[in-house]
């Protein structure tokens, strides 16, 4: 029997508490062991923000994940140069692990963005893709996706950045450990 894995990639700049629920429930939805964040340095379908660190990010992650014990973080992405391939990961993570059934969670907007997906058609050999619904987003691919729902929370990491370049505070749609952090290391401003 494989161990089962999920991953939820992302910049997770900043993270917040619709991360955190989207992991949590595809853990429980689909009995996964764990869920691995996995934070990459440059996203091949988006510009490189500049915004904040990678050391700023992990540690907004690691704040955020603490308590949970089936949470972790990968940092792998963050230390390759170049843009950051889920292609690459995956075929490192089956190598190192190759007891484990990863299922890769991403939100409606990155299931209507497969097809551009680097190497896809080699991709969907080796993790199941695990949709979740999100405002706004159809969620329609021509691949076999297994989906799942979620309690459906419009908060994303731009719409926070938008608020704290404007002064606003985002308490409540990020853990108190990350709001703390971000304001003492003056992030985002």
């Amino acid at each position: 029997m494989k161990a089962k894995i999920g991953i939820l990639g992302g910049t997770f700049d900043p993270p917040h508490h619709a991360h955190l629920i989207i992991a949590n429930e595809a853990r429980i939805k689909l009995g996964l062991e764990k869920i691995i964040f996995l934070p990459n340095a440059v996203p091949p379908h988006k510009k490189e923000s500049g915004l904040t660190s990678n050391a700023d990010r992990l540690k907004m992650i690691e704040l955020a994940i603490a308590d949970n014990p089936f949470f972790e973080v990968d940092d792998r992405e963050m230390h390759r140069s170049g843009k950051s391939y889920t292609y690459d990961t995956m075929i490192e993570m089956t190598k190192e692990f190759p007891n484990a059934a990863f299922s890769f969670i991403i939100g409606g907007d990155m299931v209507e963005y497969l097809p551009k997906w680097y190497h896809i058609n080699e991709l969907i050999k080796l993790v199941n893709f695990v949709g979740v619904n999100r405002p706004r987003y159809d969620g329609d691919a021509p691949y076999d996706i297994e989906e799942i729902e979620v309690p459906a929370l419009d908060i994303s990491s731009s719409l926070l950045r938008e608020r704290l370049a404007a002064g606003l505070p985002i308490d409540y749609y990020v853990p108190n450990e990350v709001s703390k952090y971000i304001k003492e290391h003056h992030l985002y401003e």
